[in-house]
Parts: C-alpha cells; structure tokens; sequence
C-alpha cells in the first residue's frame, strides 16, 4: 500500500513521517513513531485511553487517521512532563494513587490538563463531567478526581508565586 509523507508537531518538535493512508494517529504514534504512552484499550472511541490533544481540543486518536495530523500540532502524554519534571497532574496521580494497571491513566492525565488549561478552577462535578469519555476498570473514579483536584491546587499555588 502507499504510505503518504505527513508533517506535523508531535509534543513541540516538527516530525515527519510515513503512514499508510488508513493507519490511525494512534497506530502511527505507537508503531511508527515510538510514542508509546498512549495506549489502546477499545480501538473504537468508547474508552479515553488513546487521548491526545490534536489543535488544542481532546481527540480519541484511534478514531484519528494518521494523515489527518498532515499540519497539526498533537501533544501526547510524552508530552506533558519538563523534561524531568514531572507535570502537577502527573505528580498527583502518582501522590493519590489514582493508578493502577495503567492503561486509562495517559487519556486521563491528557483529558484533565485539556480542562485546566481552559477552566483553571473547575470544580469536581465539572471535572467528573469533562472526564466522563475516560473508563477506568481498575481503581474507580474517586481517586482520579482527587488527582486532579489535587493538582489543581498545585497549579494555583504555583501562580501565586
């Protein structure tokens, strides 16, 4: 099958690669690219694990294809740390335990920085309605909402300083 040549800004750094035309971002990110933080766990949409960020709006790259990034900036969950440093979502959900097998956790980090980055002081029931696209079959959703919370509150503190 012939690959298409696609360019885009993949986590702040210009990248081309090649894709097949029906390869979805997802598969391109993992398989093409190395970018494995994003999981699959439906392949159909229904779960949130694949999410990324694709021009600023929340996007289940498994229902992406590939060359639909052709121009765009996408930010992955490779993406949201500096360098070292973890992001305050990142560190919460580690603090919080709102983790376990995994495989959510990227969609859900990504998912709940898209929100904060729009509505720094979102309260839990809008925070538990933006979320509602993301399934957890393992910890439950209490502990991920007071992740988020939790690093909503970091992220105040840190711009009052």
């Amino acid at each position: 099958m012939r690959r298409s040549q696609v360019q885009a800004r993949i986590n702040g750094a210009d990248i081309d690669f090649l894709c097949e035309p029906r390869q979805s971002l997802l598969e391109v990110l993992r398989d093409e690219l190395g970018l494995t933080g994003t999981k699959e766990g439906c392949a159909n949409g229904n779960c949130g694990a694949c999410s990324v960020m694709l021009n600023g709006r929340i996007v289940n790259s498994c229902c992406v294809l590939g060359v639909e990034a052709e121009g765009a900036e996408v930010t992955t969950i490779e993406g949201v740390a500096h360098g070292d440093q973890l992001h305050p979502l990142q560190q919460a959900f580690l603090e919080e335990a709102a983790l376990q097998c995994g495989i959510c956790t990227p969609g859900f980090i990504i998912g709940a920085k898209a929100l904060l980055d729009r509505e720094p002081n979102a309260d839990e029931q809008r925070i538990r309605h933006w979320l509602a696209g993301n399934l957890c079959r393992c910890t439950g959703y209490d502990k991920i909402i007071r992740a988020v919370l939790r690093a909503e509150e970091h992220m105040q503190e840190a711009t009052k300083a």
